[in-house]
C-alpha cells in the first residue's frame, strides 16, 4: 500500500513544534488538568504534580536495602520520549510526566532524593540493579520480561493504532500485510507486529514493512509526515500524540488489551520489591496516586492494588 503524498507541510511543522515541547510505551487520556502543579519546574511551563508535601514513611523506608538507599538517592531509569508518561520539558533536559511524578512520590515516601535518568527504552531493564535502582518507563508486564526483572504494578493500559487524519492510505488494522508500520523498539507493540508479520509470510502475503525506532517521537513523526502509514503504541501515548500534533492524526479502531504496567526491579531483590509495593499502595490509599494521574489526564488507567509479579502477565 502506497503512502499518502498529500500531507500538508503545515501539519508536519505542527508536529515538529509540538515535539519540541513534548519530546516524546498504555489507557486513554482524559485531558490534562491544571490542579496540582510542581513548584520546582521554573525552567519549563510544563507542570506536574507537586510532591513536596509527601512525608517519609519510616517503616516502609526501612525495608529498602542499603544497595538502594545507601547513597540517599533513588535513581530511576526511563525513556523520556513517551509523553505523557515520561518526556522532556521545554528546556530539553528536565524529565516530566506522570511516571516521573510517581518516581518523585516514591522517593519522598522513602525519604530519598529522586534522580530520573534518560535512556533508550530497550536498555533500561538490562541496567536495573546496576545503573538504575529501579526502572519506571511504562513497562507492560510480560512473562518474558519477568524472567529478567521483578515487577510491581501501578497502572493499566491498552494499545492503539494511529493513522493520519482521515486514514488516507485506507489501512485496515486487521490486515497489515504489505503496510508500513511504525513501532518503538523493545515494546510489546513491536512484538505483536512482528508476530503479525510472521503470519503474513506464512499465508504467502506481502511482509509488513516494520519501521522500528528507538524513540516514540520518531514513531509518531513517521506517520504524521507520511513515511509510515500507521503506528502502534500505548493508548495514553497515542491520545497525547494526537493532541500534540493538532489533530494531524487519529486513532484507528478500538483500544486493544488492558494490561498492567509496572516498576521494574532487580530480579530476586525481594526487599526493594516489597518496599516499592508498599510505597505505591500507600500512595494509592491516601489519594496521592490518583491525583498524580488526574494531573496528567490519565486517571482512567488507575488501579487500586499494587502487586508484585502479577499472575496476569501478557
Amino acid at each position: 500500500m502506497s503512502l499518502s503524498k498529500g500531507i500538508q507541510s503545515a501539519a508536519a511543522a505542527a508536529l515538529s513544534a509540538a515535539m519540541l515541547i513534548a519530546v516524546a510505551a498504555c489507557g486513554t487520556t482524559d485531558g490534562t488538568k491544571s490542579g496540582d502543579s510542581s513548584k520546582d519546574s521554573s525552567s519549563t511551563s510544563i507542570q506536574g504534580f507537586d510532591t513536596s508535601s509527601i512525608q517519609k514513611d519510616d517503616e516502609i523506608a526501612a525495608l529498602l536495602p542499603d544497595s538502594v538507599a545507601g547513597d540517599g538517592t533513588l535513581t530511576v531509569g526511563t525513556d523520556t520520549s513517551y509523553a505523557p508518561a515520561e518526556f522532556l520539558a521545554e528546556d530539553g533536559k528536565t524529565p516530566v510526566g506522570f511516571d516521573v511524578d510517581l518516581s518523585k512520590a516514591l522517593a519522598a515516601v522513602f525519604g530519598l532524593k529522586e534522580n530520573t535518568v534518560s535512556s533508550t527504552f530497550d536498555s533500561i531493564i538490562p541496567s536495573v540493579g546496576s545503573k538504575y535502582d529501579i526502572g519506571i518507563s511504562s513497562f507492560t508486564v510480560t512473562k518474558e520480561r519477568m524472567e529478567a526483572v521483578d515487577f510491581v504494578t501501578y497502572f493499566k493500559a491498552g494499545s492503539t493504532f494511529v493513522v493520519q487524519k482521515g486514514n488516507p492510505n485506507k489501512v485496515d488494522s486487521s490486515n497489515l500485510c504489505g503496510v508500513k508500520v511504525a513501532v518503538q523498539t523493545g515494546t510489546t507493540q513491536e512484538e505483536e507486529v512482528n508476530k503479525a508479520n510472521e503470519q503474513c509470510k506464512a499465508d504467502g502475503k506481502d511482509a509488513i514493512d516494520i519501521q522500528s525506532s528507538k524513540l516514540q517521537t520518531d514513531v509518531t513523526t513517521a506517520v504524521a509526515s507520511g513515511k509510515a502509514s500507521i503506528f502502534y503504541a500505548d493508548s495514553t501515548v497515542s491520545a497525547y500524540a494526537i493532541k500534540q500534533t493538532g489533530d494531524t492524526l487519529e486513532t484507528l479502531g478500538e483500544d486493544a488489551g488492558g494490561v498492567p504496567e509496572a516498576v521494574a526491579i532487580k530480579k530476586g531483590d525481594t526487599k526493594t520489591a516489597e518496599a516499592v509495593q508498599k510505597a505505591i499502595q500507600k500512595l494509592m490509599d491516601d489519594g496521592t496516586y490518583k491525583k498524580i494521574l488526574d494531573t496528567w489526564g490519565v486517571g482512567s488507567g488507575a488501579i487500586d492494588k499494587a502487586e508484585i509479579n502479577p499472575a496476569d502477565a501478557a
